[in-house]
């Protein structure tokens, strides 16, 4: 068998938090009915993950960063029982989350425990790891804000995640920056540097998430994340069909049904979001920018309360290399640029 009958045909497992990062989109308010709704139809579709839960993950229905329509654990006992086919994913970010929250999501159903950090921080997920493997369950990590930092950097510290135990790592573009060119080489570092399956998680600011996610494939990676119409904030995130209907056509196996896959989506913007995410003006300088999409509410809130540019605010932003968690930098910094015009 040659290189390119080998690659054609490679199985990619495909890991949809359409019900986790799409809630970004909507306040995290999604309830029962449309979450019971969307996974259905996403079993139904043979997606591999179905991962559900608040935009940041266990634990973080919060006033700082919005509280959910629903607890976690109705969340997820709601998806649990739509699933027969599809495993169920939670995840979490050490400080949101904690490891009670862990138990409790095993206790539910979830099958596949994401352990997020920041992506020069893997050591913050030792404990939480070793946790979600004593559980049974599968125990991945993932890093965030990965843009910034080195393919050599990454590729070290997903060697940490796999020494604490995780069973896939990978890569998170959270402010969609990357381009291709980026993709390929910190996806090929990390390949080399583990023995374990290697995730990307694209977002689509600057219109390129699906041809990341594409790229990532071709340099090894073989868990992507894709969204239902791309339901995520800002831009969105990857858009599952379209992703689907790419690697099919591409030569590699989804496990996925094209058909019942298009149907998803269609639950998915009928019953989930009032309108599907677009590349608007503030989503692209985000991009560009380098700053974590889910600053986008925040920022034209505070720009219009303010009376700054949410361009200038963006970028100051970026400049400053601010990440999710610090969404009180949001104000600081647009009172600085308000201070500098006067």
């Amino acid at each position: 068998m040659d290189d390119s009958t080998h690659q054609q045909r490679r199985h990619v497992l495909i890991h949809d938090p359409t019900l986790r990062d799409g809630h970004h989109a909507v306040g995290h308010q999604l309830d029962a009915d449309q979450l019971h709704a969307y996974a259905t139809a996403a079993n139904a579709a043979g997606v591999a993950v179905v991962e559900v839960g608040h935009g940041n993950g266990l634990g973080a229905s919060s006033l700082q960063i919005g509280r959910a329509k629903l607890p976690d654990p109705v969340m997820l006992t709601t998806v649990r029982d739509a699933l027969t086919r599809s495993k169920m994913g939670v995840f979490m970010a050490p400080g949101w989350g904690t490891a009670d929250d862990l138990h409790a999501a095993v206790h539910h159903g979830a099958d596949v425990v994401r352990i997020a950090a920041h992506c020069t921080e893997a050591d913050i997920t030792e404990r939480h790891l070793g946790i979600a493997r004593d559980l049974g369950a599968e125990a991945q990590g993932v890093l965030l804000m990965s843009h910034m930092a080195s393919p050599d950097q990454l590729a070290a510290q997903c060697s940490l995640l796999v020494q604490f135990g995780a069973q896939a790592v990978g890569i998170m573009d959270s402010a969609g920056h990357y381009l291709p060119a980026d993709v390929i080489g910190r996806i090929h570092a990390i390949t080399e540097a583990v023995d374990v399956p290697v995730i990307f998680h694209g977002h689509n600011n600057l219109s390129l998430a699906v041809a990341n996610s594409l790229a990532a494939v071709e340099a090894g990676a073989g868990i992507i994340d894709a969204t239902a119409r791309g339901f995520g904030a800002g831009a969105g995130n990857t858009q599952l069909e379209v992703l689907v209907a790419v690697l099919e056509r591409r030569g590699f196996d989804t496990g996925i049904d094209l058909r019942q896959v298009l149907a998803a989506a269609d639950v998915a913007e009928e019953r989930l979001m009032k309108a599907p995410p677009v590349i608007d003006s503030i989503a692209l300088v985000s991009g560009v920018a380098g700053v974590f999409s889910g600053f986008k509410q925040p920022v034209l809130e505070t720009a219009r309360r303010e009376g700054v540019d949410p361009v200038d605010l963006f970028l100051a932003l970026g400049e400053r290399q601010v990440v999710a968690g610090q969404e009180d930098m949001i104000g600081e910094v647009a009172q600085q640029l308000k201070a500098a015009d006067r």
